[in-house]
């Protein structure tokens, strides 16, 4: 960490002002947004900060190792960057450049099938790192398996199906404004996503059985033990970022019911809200693998494009290092639930309360 690149971007709340200032309103409505009252956006931030560190003392703490797992293949980082749509409307090459950044850095990349460049560019602009390549569903099986078997052929590591978007919500941001995502105007198919069940993952199990699956969207311990008995690999605990259902529960709440019901039988990764490294730390010490960041990355992405989102990640390992440290552990193996204690936050939940020194007007709705 001590030979970083000077950047101008020295806090993860910079990046959040910056992008205000270089996004249209309403490609930053999208961004910040969430579904109807956003209460379930605004549950993820409160879950979080409903935990509180109990850190033990009088350790060796002088050499701490940060780096985390991806399916037991060693990652620098326990992070991966969760897919976003139309990151064309963050920067005109779309999600390449922070493919190339968490390339680089060594961490993974979830590349969403409505997001620019494609399939296969995203491929190629994450040569040699990890990556995992996500649907939406607008064909029948046999469309599915396509696309699978294309995402197999450019390289990518692990599946993904998003499973909790049957029924497209209404991000009011978005309709109070009037602005219409050019990938919402010209999406089709969505009746294909509102059929996707059960059997078409048994079917897709039976189909690719070497390819690892994650379902992203997971909300209960019911449906996380229904996965692991069509031997899913991975439980993605989601809530969309809030984008979906309105007064569901924050992710981090349905994560200890989750890893509890799965039990070993598969891996769990979780995204909703986290912002900061003392986030990332919490999701690890109650049992995920892997922890998906989403708005503060496109924060980054609009900022500055590939350096912004290089320079993120290193002020991302820099927070977690100090928690690690702090907590008196040296890596995240020695974490559990008893480095953690229920509290009640001491901040009102908003999509940037993990950041208190960011300030930010907003232009009024019609």
């Amino acid at each position: 960490m001590s030979n970083e690149p000077e950047s101008p971007f020295l806090t993860l709340h910079e990046f959040v002002k910056e992008a205000k200032s270089r996004l249209s309103p309403g490609n930053w409505d999208y961004l910040v947004g969430a579904t109807e009252t956003e209460t379930t956006m605004l549950r993820n931030r409160a879950a979080i900060d409903a935990w509180a560190f109990r850190p033990r003392v009088l350790r060796d703490v002088s050499s701490i190792d940060v780096s985390g797992r991806f399916l037991g293949r060693p990652i620098a980082l326990p992070v991966m960057l969760a897919p976003v749509g139309g990151l064309e409307n963050f920067d005109p090459e779309g999600g390449a450049p922070a493919g190339r950044a968490t390339t680089a850095f060594g961490v993974p990349i979830m590349v969403s099938s409505v997001s620019m460049p494609g399939l296969q560019p995203m491929a190629e602009a994450t040569a040699g790192g990890i990556k995992v390549f996500q649907l939406y569903v607008r064909g029948d099986f046999d469309w599915i398996c396509g696309i699978t078997q294309q995402a197999i052929d450019a390289g990518y590591d692990a599946f993904c199906m998003t499973v909790d978007t049957a029924i497209y919500s209404r991000r009011e941001r978005d309709i109070a404004k009037r602005f219409v995502k050019p990938w919402r105007a010209r999406a089709t198919g969505q009746h294909f996503q509102a059929a996707l069940n059960w059997d078409d993952v048994r079917r897709w199990k039976e189909r690719f059985p070497k390819t690892p699956l994650a379902l992203k969207g997971i909300a209960t311990a019911e449906d996380a033990a229904i996965a692991c008995e069509h031997g899913v690999e991975v439980v993605y605990v989601s809530n969309h970022g809030g984008r979906q259902l309105d007064h569901g529960r924050g992710a981090l709440a349905v994560l200890p019911e989750v890893v509890k019901a799965v039990d070993g039988r598969a891996k769990v990764w979780v995204d909703g809200g986290f912002s900061r490294g003392t986030d990332i730390v919490k999701a690890i010490a109650l049992g995920a693998e892997l922890v998906g960041i989403g708005r503060l990355y496109c924060y980054a992405l609009a900022a500055a494009g590939e350096a912004g989102v290089a320079q993120m990640l290193r002020l991302l390992e820099t927070e977690v290092h100090e928690v690690l440290g702090l907590l008196g552990v040296t890596a995240f193996g020695q974490l559990d639930g008893s480095y953690l204690h229920p509290v009640a936050p001491v901040v009102q939940p908003h999509v940037h309360s993990a950041f208190p020194l960011t300030n930010l007007t907003d232009p009024g709705y019609r």
